[in-house]
């Protein structure tokens, strides 16, 4: 297949969010017209409107849109795109999107079919680099792709192993496997996962190496066989394998193992006659020693530090050599400047074990200024649809110094506000204040387990949090009071708030000046000149005598979502039989997140202990095993293998055995 590299007009990019709209605004810089395309679902996202143009591709499903090539190709057709990029996810690493969006006559942005195949198969990638002496894994990597062939290719590397799809990336279809016995369960769900996200449930096996640090060298290659490289890129913090926080340079890379790790990523993709931007990712161990983990063929998520630390706009040279220019950088005109750190937003229940959510966007405020720069495609009045990933923004700084460039991304944290749907927004804060963090030395892929565990709990909100939640629930409940809140009492008011699912009885009494809140084992709070500075979103008050603002929203179900002192919280005026209600409800099982139902694995009737795997649901290209909260038998099922299911609907119900 015959690679079209030649100068075009109008470009499509064949995905969505908010690398639609960043890939937009470099072309409408360059002076391109651009197509966007979007799926039913995305009919009224941001990054339709940031394009020239757009056509719809299908319905939501992935497969039904952005995963459908000939829809891609006939939207190119309609719009006059004689140019496609392909973002990153979806079909971005699938080798024959590429070479149907070559044979159809129109320019990639991104490498070779050919390419693709060799590098974009974390298999065939680890077999080419170690024919030219790349330091790799022990591991498995053959044809057979049995279960038995895992067992007793598992037993010679020896465990813990890797389980990892060899298609795709993002940590889908890939689980850590301690001992023999939980392989067989780990191969099934993994190529399930990798099947539903990627097309192909090929896998590969890897030893699993304890406690590495995760770098990345980033990569430039011309159609005239020049390529350097840009540096690495520094991705240890992750959670079920998939990055939340990344840097570069990395803290443990010194010049001269940036130089040995960047030469061996040159030679390899000049050896595959790689064109474009590329990233060739290594596992770093305590000893400084790397090992090749596998190729990404197409811009990184992470992208946006190494643009920061560089000056270079990594998709304008995407597109300029897609237009046969020739790279005119030299390696050593290469240099690094300062530091540059990125978060990536998410919409997830981080104590729920980081579950990813959907729901609507109520509030969305993004810092501004402060050197930090955030790549979204949210917009108040939208919604995050469980089709799709959960990411939904990135956050950037950069600074002179590591520390100034986690400062600043820390403050910028601290006045992100999301409301109507869960995220990680106070978890990131979190883990960047963290004192590991902070050192920067001891990071590694187990970060975030070994710092917060697997399910990071919240902290209590603090008394003045409170007075805010009481505040907006009775100016909202009295809408015509105007600028002042609440309308005034009569005498003293008591609402008993959930606040994060944790029960906090209140009692707001009216004062000369304003308000006194008083809550269970915690100080009062003196609340004066209360108002609103943005009816119904942003509410200002004295408590204390220090003055603060908050957002907030409501939900249609009259719970309240709350922005204040840099975290976001849930609060609802709890029924007093709540409790008894929770009691009663101990053998329900409830989906955690709006859904596909991917298998149910009892009957009514079947006895099931305490931890059993009972169902699996799919949502955002990621599986979610359920399980049983206790033991008993199976008194009711409503779930079905391929049906749907709503947050919070009911799936089955266990009744405990007698006594």
């Amino acid at each position: 297949m015959t690679k079209q590299i030649r100068p075009f007009h109008t470009l499509l990019v064949a995905n969505r969010g908010e690398i639609a709209v960043r890939i937009f605004a470099t072309a409408r810089r360059l002076g391109y017209a651009t197509v966007a395309v979007y799926s039913e679902a995305d009919r009224d996202s941001p990054h339709v409107a940031a394009a020239d143009r757009a056509v719809c591709i299908g319905a939501a499903a992935p497969r039904a849109s952005y995963l459908n090539i000939p829809a891609i190709l006939n939207a190119a057709r309609r719009a006059g795109a004689d140019a496609i990029h392909p973002g990153y996810g979806f079909l971005a690493e699938n080798a024959d999107f590429a070479d149907a969006v070559d044979a159809a006559g129109l320019v990639f942005v991104g490498p070779t079919g050919a390419a693709i195949r060799a590098m974009g198969n974390k298999g065939e990638a680890k077999r080419l680099v170690l024919a030219a002496d790349m330091p790799c894994i022990p591991g498995y990597q053959g044809a057979d792709q049995c279960d038995a062939a895992f067992l007793n290719a598992a037993r010679d590397i020896g465990y813990p192993v890797m389980v990892k799809a060899t298609a795709g990336g993002g940590g889908r279809g890939m689980r850590l496997v301690p001992a023999a016995e939980a392989l067989p369960a780990a191969l099934a769900s993994a190529r399930s996962e990798a099947l539903a996200a990627f097309g192909s449930d090929e896998l590969i096996l890897e030893r699993a190496v304890i406690a590495p640090r995760h770098v990345e060298i980033q990569l430039l290659a011309d159609a005239h066989g020049h390529a350097i490289h840009l540096g690495e890129r520094d991705c240890s913090v992750q959670r079920r394998h998939q990055k939340l926080i990344e840097e570069a340079p990395s803290p443990a890379v010194d010049a001269d193992l940036r130089a040995r790790i960047g030469a061996a990523a040159v030679q390899a993709a000049r050896a595959i006659g790689y064109i474009g931007a590329g990233t060739m990712e290594f596992l770093l161990d305590a000893d400084q020693r790397f090992y090749f983990m596998e190729m990404n063929t197409r811009l990184q998520v992470e992208h946006a530090v190494t643009e920061a630390i560089t000056g270079l706009d990594l998709v304008e040279w995407q597109l300029r050599i897609a237009s046969g220019e020739a790279l005119d950088l030299q390696q050593e005109d290469v240099r690094l400047h300062g530091h540059a750190i990125e978060v990536r937003l998410t919409a997830e229940d981080v104590p729920a074990g980081f579950l990813p959510q959907t729901g609507p966007v109520l509030r969305w405020r993004p810092p501004v200024g402060g050197d930090v720069r955030v790549d979204h495609a949210l917009a108040e009045g939208g919604a995050v649809s469980p089709h799709y990933d959960s990411m939904v923004a990135k956050l950037v700084a950069h600074g002179a110094t590591r520390h100034e460039a986690r400062r600043k991304l820390l403050r910028a944290l601290e006045r992100c506000v999301l409301l109507g749907l869960p995220s990680n927004q106070g978890f990131l804060a979190d883990a960047l204040a963290d004192p590991v963090f902070a050192d920067g030395l001891a990071v590694h892929t187990g970060f975030v387990a070994e710092r917060f565990g697997a399910q990071p709990a919240e902290p209590p909100a603090s008394p003045r949090t409170l007075a805010f939640a009481a505040l907006a629930l009775l100016a909202l409940a009295h809408p015509a009071a105007g600028a002042i809140v609440p309308a005034p009492l009569a005498g003293p008011s008591t609402l008993v708030l959930e606040v994060d699912g944790r029960p906090c009885p209140v009692l707001l009494a009216p004062t000369a000046q304003g308000w006194c809140l008083s809550a269970p084992e915690l100080p009062a709070q003196q609340i004066a000149h209360a108002r609103w500075l943005e009816p119904g979103a942003v509410l200002a008050a004295e408590c204390d005598g220090l003055a603060e603002t908050a957002v907030c929203a409501l939900h249609e179900d009259g719970t309240l979502a709350l922005f204040h002192a840099g975290r976001a919280h849930r609060v609802v005026r709890a029924s007093p039989h709540r409790g008894r209600e929770q009691a009663a409800g101990g053998g329900a099982v409830t989906a955690p997140l709006t859904g596909r139902i991917v298998e149910v694995a009892v009957q009514v009737g079947d006895p099931v202990a305490a931890g059993q795997r009972l169902a699996v649901l799919e949502a955002m290209k990621m599986e979610h095993q359920l399980t049983a909260p206790i033991a008993g038998r199976v008194a009711e099922l409503l779930a079905q293998a391929g049906g749907q299911a709503a947050k919070g609907a009911l799936l089955l119900r266990i009744e405990p055995e007698a006594a």
